[in-house]
């Protein structure tokens, strides 16, 4: 699962270029012009109808084919080798990207296993996936299964703006949820003196975009989301964008990461939490750390409160389970703390029972801080947004 790496080294890896801004679509054929002459845009049907005409416009002016093939739904070992057979079929030799979490993931798997070039384009700023040189690669049920490094990030990263602030806003706030966590997890990592994704130990300029993106988001979030629910670009929205995609993509991969996303893919491993955003799961993985970590109380009922007010789940209930389920969540934690899982770059010894218990625990804190906070109480997750 993990990267190769030594211990003495201090490693930094990116994307090619990052592109942001109202409009930036526009300019997709332009920037791919320099990586090839024959690509291949990879969208789910959805993504298409609202995007596909500007997409295709831009690379005809461009004077690059417009080719566009489907997504299949799970960034899976079958939907990455299919998509690697359609891009050999069709001599693309740049595959791009158009979508979420999932499509980037699966882009980036069959780039490199075809030997193209890769470009993303996130329609929604859901996930720090469109920058790194890693894919997150699940089962066709949908339960997480490995993680593929490549030897490089994207050429290219473009991100319209407009786009965003045209998507639900519960996309932002699951975004939210993925960034958050790059800071705790990227201390823990700091502090334990373990590899990150990029092959070696964080770098303090990772380090600072991981803190960067933690502040940006606690100024910003919630005017941003204020925005995107009337489709409006404001700078909030463009520095949550940013926090959420390039901040935290470096980040995390440059940075580390911890218990919060090792307990993200064991919540998978539970049918109850299937049809929750990455982000969302995420946001419970971080609260777990905390207790964990037995951090200040104060710290944790703040992360609660502001995260329950940008609209993540804080407590079991919101993700399908209840601290009574003891057998879900031995699952949830034994898959967790495999031995290859992230959650050992904690800076302390991490089992299954700590993590299960852990989880068990944040129910009654979490509903006691919204109480508190005069917070709605949670509603409980059936499988469906």
């Amino acid at each position: 699962m993990s990267r190769p790496s030594s211990p003495a080294i201090r490693t930094l890896i990116g994307p090619g270029r990052y592109v942001q801004g109202a409009g930036a679509l526009g300019r997709l054929g332009e920037h791919l012009r320099p990586l090839g002459s024959a690509p291949l845009v990879v969208a789910d049907d959805v993504v298409w109808g609202f995007a596909g005409h500007e997409v295709e416009a831009s690379l005809r002016a461009a004077g690059l084919p417009a080719r566009r093939e489907g997504f299949g739904g799970v960034p899976s070992a079958r939907e990455v080798d299919r998509l690697v057979g359609v891009v050999r079929q069709a001599g693309a030799d740049v595959l791009v990207a158009l979508g979420g979490g999932s499509t980037i993931d699966a882009v980036k798997a069959a780039g490199f296993l075809a030997g193209t070039r890769w470009a993303t384009v996130p329609t929604v700023a859901s996930t720090d996936a469109p920058t790194s040189a890693l894919a997150v690669i699940y089962t066709d049920a949908g339960e997480f299964e490995e993680y593929r490094f490549f030897p490089r990030n994207p050429d290219l990263v473009l991100v319209d703006t407009q786009l965003i602030v045209s998507a639900p806003a519960h996309f932002l706030a699951a975004g939210v949820g993925d960034a958050l966590a790059t800071w705790l997890e990227a201390r823990a990592t700091v502090a334990s003196g373990s590899a990150t994704m990029a092959g070696g130990l964080p770098t303090q300029a990772a380090a600072a975009l991981a803190r960067l993106s933690w502040d940006v988001l606690w100024d910003n979030a919630l005017p941003a989301l204020d925005a995107v629910r009337d489709h409006l670009v404001t700078p909030a929205v463009e520095k949550v964008v940013e926090a959420n995609t390039l901040l935290s993509g470096v980040g995390f991969e440059s940075g580390g990461l911890a218990a919060a996303h090792a307990v993200h893919n064991g919540l998978t491993a539970v049918p109850q939490t299937h049809g929750l955003a990455h982000g969302q799961k995420v946001n419970i993985g971080s609260i777990t750390q905390l207790v964990l970590e037995g951090a200040p109380t104060s710290e944790i009922r703040d992360f609660v409160e502001f995260t329950t007010r940008v609209g993540l789940p804080t407590t079991l209930t919101e993700v399908g389970l209840r601290p009574s389920d003891t057998e879900e969540l031995a699952r949830v934690a034994a898959a967790a703390t495999v031995p290859a899982e992230t959650i050992h770059s904690m800076p302390f010894a991490v089992s299954a029972a700590d993590v299960a218990a852990a989880l068990a625990s944040i129910e009654g804190f979490s509903r006691r801080v919204r109480a508190e906070a005069g917070l709605p109480e949670p509603v409980p997750f059936t499988g469906r947004h």
